[in-house]
């Protein structure tokens, strides 16, 4: 796969990661195991099939850390530590074993990566007043689903607990299972989000999109399971590929300029009725960013009036005389400071920048940009018109640590010598055009393809 699946959960080098649901639970963390830094220590607090024991390197049977302390500095590899074997099964390890793992792997560095229920090989799956068993300390859960359980009927072989699915979902037994059933299960408190910790980021795994209609059909479900999700990862693991990687994309809104070249406010200039911020917050907004945060400075009463209706965050960039640079770093001050943001830094996935004297801007080119950056979380994605580079331009997070250095009059090209930049090439000239004239406003509001 191109991107690889620690790359697409974004997780560090000694995460703490619960798995739960259906449809490749066992073989995403494997997976993940192995595109880890070794050791990894693998467990379950439910029970595990005699065959998942042969995709670890090493097997330890324990009920007390004696076993695993013996042994800490010749850790290798994938080390899958369980309770005892019953016939086909290992039982799940201990509460006290398992809070010392987390201490052990905690202070070595090692990952610990924890299967938290059963499925029975099941695509799909609902949970057990007991399930499912997620430790308190957990970081990261990923809600495995199986996609070849959509269409199929609502019942015992297509679904480990039909019946608890069926009160979820709102489907009788026997029914076909829909993209919006499905949705109501996963985002259900008693469904997909039960027992996660409070703290924890949520991801789930749109597994086995191993064709063209289900990706189509994940690209559908990943629209709405955010932010009930903080990622949404489409992937085939049969193939071992990801597709796709969807996060909450924010947009910020620049509209602190004095406007002096202009020689007036340019954020109220007239754009067919309204004026240029409230269209770009309007685009922003039908674009399906989120948050979106207009940044004001000069006239701030003005241009914070001319959105005051909308659902859109304002803030008032006291810095603005500095220039640009200052109002990048308030709204990403905002996107990842502000307790008021559900979503919060680790679970934004990127911010786009907007400037309000481009209001002939589309949703077409802001959802291509987030789409051409789920593809492979790049560090930063520009349209590229007539081989010129154009705005808007599209940050991953990974740059908002450089962003929020940025001093004086610059945007965030001073940045791009430090990371890859993907350029979308783009078939609209249009991008290319900035209001900083009174001729230029009489050329934009004057051409009639806009």
């Amino acid at each position: 796969m191109n991107l690889s699946f620690a790359q697409a959960l974004r997780v560090n080098s000694s995460p703490c990661i619960a798995f739960i649901g259906a449809g490749g639970k066992t073989t995403a963390m494997f997976l993940l195991a192995r595109q880890l830094p070794s050791p990894v220590i693998v467990t379950a607090t439910s029970h595990l099939g005699a065959w998942q024991i042969g995709l670890a390197d090493d097997h330890i049977v324990a009920e007390t850390p004696t076993p695993l302390a013996d042994l800490e500095h010749g850790l290798k590899g994938i080390i899958l530590v369980t309770g005892e074997m019953n016939r086909n099964r290992a039982k799940p390890i201990n509460n006290n074993l398992l809070n010392w793992l987390q201490q052990f792997c905690g202070y070595h560095s090692i990952p610990l990566l924890i299967e938290a229920d059963g499925s029975r090989e099941k695509p799909l799956k609902a949970w057990a007043e007991h399930e499912p068993p997620i430790p308190s300390f957990i970081e990261l859960v990923i809600q495995v689903v199986g996609l070849t359980g959509l269409g199929k009927s609502l019942n015992d072989e297509n679904v480990h607990r039909p019946e608890i699915f069926s009160k979820l979902s709102e489907l009788r037994l026997g029914e076909s299972i829909t993209s919006d059933s499905l949705v109501r299960v996963l985002t259900h408190p008693e469904g997909g989000l039960k027992n996660v910790p409070v703290n924890a980021r949520r991801v789930i795994l749109l597994n086995q999109a191993d064709t063209e209609e289900l990706q189509s059909a994940a690209q559908r479900l990943a629209q709405v399971l955010i932010p009930a999700y903080h990622s949404v990862i489409i992937s085939s693991l049969k193939q071992e590929r990801v597709f796709a990687v969807h996060e909450s994309v924010a947009g910020i809104i620049l509209a602190a300029g004095e406007s002096t070249r202009f020689g007036q406010p340019k954020q109220l200039l007239d754009w067919k009725g309204q004026s240029f911020v409230r269209a770009v917050a309007k685009t922003a907004l039908e674009a399906r960013l989120s948050p979106v945060i207009v940044v004001t400075g000069a006239n701030a009463e003005q241009v914070e009036l001319a959105v005051k209706d909308m659902n859109v965050r304002v803030i008032r960039n006291e810095e603005w005389k500095s220039g640009q640079g200052s109002s990048i770093k308030a709204g990403i001050k905002t996107l990842t400071s502000d307790p008021s943001l559900i979503m919060g830094e680790e679970s934004m996935g990127a911010a786009i920048f907007l400037l309000t004297d481009q209001p002939q801007v589309t949703t077409s080119i802001i959802r291509a940009l987030v789409e051409k950056h789920a593809e492979g979380l790049y560090p930063i994605v520009a349209p590229m018109v007539i081989d010129q580079r154009a705005n808007p331009v599209l940050f991953d997070r990974v740059t908002f640590p450089d962003l929020m250095k940025l001093e004086g009059d610059v945007g965030g090209r001073a940045i791009f010598h430090k990371y890859r930049v993907e350029y979308l090439p783009w078939h609209d000239d249009r991008l290319l055009l900035d209001v900083d004239t009174p001729e230029m406003y009489q050329r934009l509001i004057s051409d009639e393809t806009l």
